[in-house]
């Protein structure tokens, strides 16, 4: 099957701008959560260092802090911190919510947490 010479073929004007903004959304919203999902990342291996690190909840707590402060986390602090001793040793949790303002009325409300227990995530507490 031969198609006629003047048919064209490809994307629209229309198609092209219709594509770019959904490209151009799809990159806003990645620059605005994936600084997010790193410092979640770094709370994530600083309650397991301050675990290691600490025998009291005091101890770690203060050496979550320290981590805190050299890996710039700003939404979460010792004091947030969840600690429980489970089966004869101490677990360390958290949880927070992340809210990212888009435009106008708009934003994305994230809800992190971890835990150093073996079964994964804590649950959020009320």
């Amino acid at each position: 099957m031969q198609f006629p010479a003047n048919r064209q073929r490809g994307i629209s004007l229309t198609g092209l701008i219709v594509v770019l903004a959904l490209i151009g959304v799809i990159g806003v919203l990645a620059m605005k959560i994936l600084p997010t999902y790193s410092e979640y990342r770094s709370v994530s291996a600083a309650i397991a260092k301050a675990k290691t690190a600490g025998g009291t909840p005091q101890e770690i707590r203060a050496s979550f802090d320290r981590s805190a402060e050299v890996n710039y986390i700003s939404s979460i602090s010792g004091r947030d911190l969840t600690i429980e001793r489970v089966d004869g040793e101490l677990e360390v949790s958290f949880a927070y919510d992340k809210k990212i303002h888009l435009a106008g009325p708009a934003s994305v409300l994230l809800e992190y947490s971890g835990s150093t227990a073996k079964a994964g995530p804590a649950a959020k507490p009320e």
